[in-house]
């Protein structure tokens, strides 16, 4: 038997950093969406209760550090399954670039097996199985578009933005999400910036959504890589409506209603560093 499944990257729309928790993590309030850049994974079952990975990029591991082999060894280990499964991750999204990549695989992997090893799990299993994995692991179970609390793994569902297009530009640097959250001074006195984009996306209020973009995150990574805020900059210069930082970065998304802008913010985009894409914000129909 085999399966192949879709592992759509996110761009966070709004990230509120609320407060430190008593386990360690960040109280977090965001707004996440996906977009059309997507891994596949292919599954084969196995009938000598192994679990294979091999990735399309040879730099990546394959082991128990890959997200996608701990969401099947946790399906076996915690539902005794004997079968084993082959994956074949097919990487198109950028690795360690705050577009959750690894997240998405992990997901996909779960829904898959689930299919694949005849599990019968809902989606709510799949979330909770997904936490113990990572934080942004839920929401990409659920997919489509969500306002995620507390360490990000509690989703609530709501509707997909107003369709528009979306660059992706990632420069070529790594970033600690760790390092970037022991850097950051909390203001627990800030208001919700997600509650505003919630409230422009129930609106389908494109231009709201523009003026609503926020990531508290975003002010310590570029104190550490200035270079992104040189990507913010050339977008908007270029034409994008809005510009953010996604996630712990290093990835800059643009937004852009008129296609007739899209070639000039890619190619404006394309001499400034290589991994660019143009893509779409997958809507609730295709979610």
């Amino acid at each position: 038997m085999k399966r192949s499944v879709n592992a759509p990257a996110k761009i966070n729309l709004s990230l509120d950093v609320l407060g430190k928790r008593d386990d360690g993590y960040h109280e977090v309030k965001m707004v996440m969406t996906q977009v059309d850049l997507s891994d596949r994974l292919d599954l084969q079952r196995r009938g000598d209760g192994l679990i294979k990975v091999e990735m399309s990029e040879g730099f990546l591991p394959a082991d128990q550090r890959n997200l996608a082999y701990q969401a099947a060894a946790l399906l076996k280990q915690r539902f005794s399954v004997t079968w084993g499964v082959s994956i074949y991750i097919y990487k198109n999204i950028p690795v360690a670039a705050g577009l959750a990549g690894g997240s998405s695989d992990a997901a996909a992997a779960l829904k898959g097996l689930n299919d694949l090893w005849e599990l019968g799990l809902s989606m709510d299993e799949l979330a909770v199985l997904g936490a113990e994995l990572g934080s942004d692991v839920p929401f990409c179970v659920y997919g489509g578009t969500a306002l995620a609390t507390g360490r990000g793994e509690l989703i609530e569902q709501i509707p997909s933005p107003p369709p528009c297009w979306v660059i992706l530009a990632k420069p070529p640097v790594g970033v600690s999400t760790g390092d970037v959250y022991k850097q950051l001074k909390i203001d627990e006195n800030q208001a919700s910036h997600s509650d505003l984009m919630v409230e422009a996306i129930y609106h389908n209020d494109y231009a709201h959504i523009c003026h609503s973009l926020y990531n508290a995150l975003e002010q310590v990574t570029l104190s550490i890589h200035p270079e992104i805020s040189r990507i913010k900059e050339r977008m908007r210069g270029s034409g994008a409506d809005a510009a953010m930082m996604s996630g712990s970065g290093p990835t800059v998304f643009g937004l852009i209603k008129k296609e007739a802008k899209l070639n000039r913010v890619y190619n404006a985009l394309r001499g400034f560093c290589d991994q660019v894409y143009a893509v779409r914000l997958i809507s609730e129909k295709e979610a």
